[in-house]
C-alpha cells in the first residue's frame, strides 16, 4: 500500500508532461563549448565576459531569470519568477518562446538532449 505523501507524488508526476520528468543526460563540456557558438553571437562566458546582445551567462545556473544589472530584459522574462536550475534552462533552451512567451530571445531552439545536457556541462564552468 502507497503512504499518502507517495500516492500524491505519483499522481503530480503521471500529470507533468514527459519532457519535464525525464532527467538531463550527463553532459561534456568540452563538446559544450561547440554547442555554444549557436549562442556566442548574443551571449558571453569567461572572466571579462558582459551583456552584448544578449546578457552574459557567468553563473546562469541558479540565478533568477532577469537578474544581472547589465542588459535589458523584457517585462516577461522579469516577471516569469524562473530561477535557472538545469531543468529550467533545458526547457528554455529547447523553445524560449514556448516557456516564457514576450521573451526578447529570438531562438529556434536546441531538440537534441545531448547537445542541450553538453551545454550545460560547459555552462557550468562558468560560476
Amino acid at each position: 500500500m502507497l503512504r499518502p505523501a507517495t500516492s500524491i507524488l505519483l499522481a503530480m508526476s503521471i500529470a507533468l508532461p514527459l519532457p519535464l520528468l525525464a532527467a538531463t543526460p550527463p553532459g561534456d563540456p568540452a563538446a559544450g563549448a561547440g554547442a555554444f557558438r549557436k549562442c556566442a553571437s548574443c551571449h558571453q562566458v569567461g572572466p571579462s565576459a558582459r551583456a552584448v546582445f544578449g546578457p552574459h551567462l557567468n553563473g546562469i545556473v541558479g540565478r533568477r531569470a532577469g537578474a544581472t544589472g547589465d542588459y535589458a530584459y523584457s517585462p516577461a522574462l522579469k516577471r516569469s519568477g524562473i530561477v535557472w536550475d538545469e531543468a529550467a534552462l533545458a526547457r528554455f533552451l529547447r523553445d524560449p518562446d514556448d516557456m516564457v512567451p514576450g521573451t526578447k530571445m529570438r531562438f529556434w531552439g536546441i531538440r537534441d538532449e545531448r547537445q542541450i545536457a553538453n551545454l550545460l556541462a560547459y555552462l557550468r564552468q562558468y560560476p
